[in-house]
């Protein structure tokens, strides 16, 4: 069975149309070091294959494709004409992903941030406003104040219940197993069995798992944590607990 392989990067060549799918082409830089006595390795050339329904769903069109910086992740195939491949390796694609620019990505930050500070600055307001309120109510009326202490110890109570731990420690963010996108060097990989078994009797006794999974906020590729990417699979976990990494 071919082994998958991930790209990323933009188009270097026009989109290409035909009857059920669409073509373009990628470039890759090898390493830069290579072992003692061998070759450094050069830019190696793919043709991706897609299909349309795929393509039509990123929303990219004929012109935005060779501005657009995409992840792709396929197998390779030597099925195809080589008038219709003329890169060296012609790739199955089986996901492609738009991913997030550089100057979009800071703009969704600033405004994240702007927006963090004007819910600060509210939230001060109305607790301006409560002790304010507060403190008339307790000059007009000192006899009610006794009565109106029970309510506000129930609405701070309140939150507490909502806040007991159900995920692991140093979790930010709850997504969907689904999401996740694996890179080739985990999947040749092949953890301790023992420490997973471990790790899988942990969650049926904690119903969560030990650590959250590491990932990249863009492009939800994953980044450490692949043996509790294992363990959810095997339990079959809706959604997993995850810390994001810029």
């Amino acid at each position: 069975m071919p082994h998958k392989m991930t790209l990323t990067g933009s188009a270097t060549g026009p989109l290409r149309e035909y009857d059920r799918y669409v073509a373009f082409d990628m470039r890759e830089k090898g390493s830069p070091s290579a072992p003692k006595g061998l070759k450094k390795s050069t830019f190696i050339s793919y043709t991706v294959f897609v299909a349309k329904k795929a393509f039509n769903k990123t929303g990219m069109t004929k012109k935005s494709i060779m501005h657009e910086k995409i992840l792709i992740q396929g197998e390779p195939t030597l099925d195809i004409p080589i008038d219709e491949c003329p890169g060296e390796i012609g790739i199955i694609c089986f996901q492609i992903t738009v991913l997030p620019n550089k100057n979009d990505k800071e703009a969704n930050d600033s405004k994240d941030k702007k927006e963090a500070k004007k819910e600060v600055s509210k939230a001060q307001e109305e607790v301006a406003a409560t002790k304010q309120e507060e403190k008339q109510d307790s000059v007009s009326q000192p006899v009610a104040t006794e009565a109106k202490e029970t309510p506000v110890q129930e609405k701070k109570a309140t939150p507490q219940k909502k806040q007991l731990p159900t995920q692991p420690k140093g979790t930010q963010d709850v997504v969907n197993f689904d999401e996740i996108t694996v890179p080739e060097a985990f999947l040749k990989t092949r953890p301790n069995p023992v420490k997973t078994e471990e790790v899988i009797e942990f969650v049926k006794r904690t119903g969560h798992l030990d650590k959250p999974l590491t990932i990249d906020k863009s492009s939800k590729v994953l980044k450490d944590g692949y043996r509790r990417y294992i363990v959810a699979k095997t339990v079959k976990m809706d959604k997993v607990p995850v810390v994001y990494e810029y």
